[in-house]
């Protein structure tokens, strides 16, 4: 088998129930030229068997024993990676089928552009849209406040191998991890986003124990990243509002306002993404493509 086109990467953790849909949103795609590489971080489900089930001779299944966290798994995957370009998604993502060809060929148009994110709509996993995520689609839009954050989600990463190999992840991180990534690379590095929604992103709510401790890694990165470079004063309003935020976080969530903390963060869905999310949820679903395993 030839060398693929683009290498999607995909950590999973007891993600039976939602990474037979995200394996099917890759094999509809409308580029055909990928490989596929699923590391199981130690799950105890039946995650693995459902990648295996597929049969197909482009998706490479690692099993791991252990769990060593996604930033660790990444880099693992990267190193593993055979094609020129690298896209990520998460277990219980669904990919909308132009996705890889329209970030291919960006990056091929832009042979000055290292990363490139587009728009995600967030999903419940009873298939109801919520909202649409914000990304910023000019690097100097993406980097203008790096000490807050970088609108560039991560889901939705498509790259260069090279530029993945040469600006590994801390594998230390638990959380934050792509922020953590960006803040450190930015400098070097050319960044974009596309404007067109070509993933579904799965959120069913908010929860404080990944917000906060997301908050606080981050602010740790800002702090160091401060420090090593003589930016203190900006680092150091980073991490107030990070902790500003976070204050927000657990007042909101705790007067039970769930939906409508997670319903501000986002922009409303138009007509199109949503005739568009029915049309691929369908697809999804169809008896025919033998893709009704977890069709969330």
């Amino acid at each position: 088998m030839g060398q693929p086109l683009v290498s999607v990467i995909m950590s999973m953790r007891n993600s039976a129930s939602t990474v037979g849909v995200a394996v099917c949103s890759v094999l509809l795609q409308s580029l055909r030229d990928w490989e596929m590489i699923v590391i199981d971080d130690g799950s105890f489900d039946d995650g693995a068997a459902i990648v295996e089930g597929f049969g197909d001779p482009r998706i490479r299944l690692v099993r791991e024993s252990t769990s060593a966290g996604l930033a660790a798994r990444l880099n693992q995957a990267v190193a593993l990676a055979r094609g020129e370009f690298i896209a990520r998604m998460d277990a219980d993502d669904i990919c909308f089928p132009e996705r890889l060809a329209r970030q291919v060929d960006r990056l091929r148009e832009d042979r000055k552009l290292d990363l490139l994110g587009c728009g995600a709509v967030v999903f419940r996993s009873g298939g109801e849209l919520v909202g649409e995520m914000p990304v910023g689609l000019h690097h100097q839009d993406i980097v203008a406040r790096p000490f807050v954050g970088f609108s560039l989600p991560h889901p939705s990463w498509c790259g260069r191998a090279a530029w993945f190999r040469n600006n590994p992840y801390n594998s230390r991180l638990r959380y934050a991890e792509d922020q953590d990534l960006l803040l450190k690379s930015f400098r070097h590095s050319r960044l974009a986003g596309l404007d067109s929604v070509l993933l579904g992103y799965r959120q069913d709510h908010l929860a404080l124990k990944k917000l906060l401790p997301g908050r606080m890694t981050f602010a740790s990165s800002i702090w160091r990243h401060g420090m090593a470079t003589g930016e203190l004063m900006p680092a150091l309003v980073g991490v107030a509002i990070h902790a500003a935020k976070g204050v927000a976080d657990v007042a909101t969530l705790g007067f039970g306002l769930n939906q409508h903390m997670q319903s501000k963060r986002l922009k409303p869905v138009s007509a199109s993404i949503e005739l568009r999310w029915r049309q691929l949820r369908e697809e999804l679903a169809s008896p025919s493509r033998g893709l009704k395993r977890s069709a969330g």
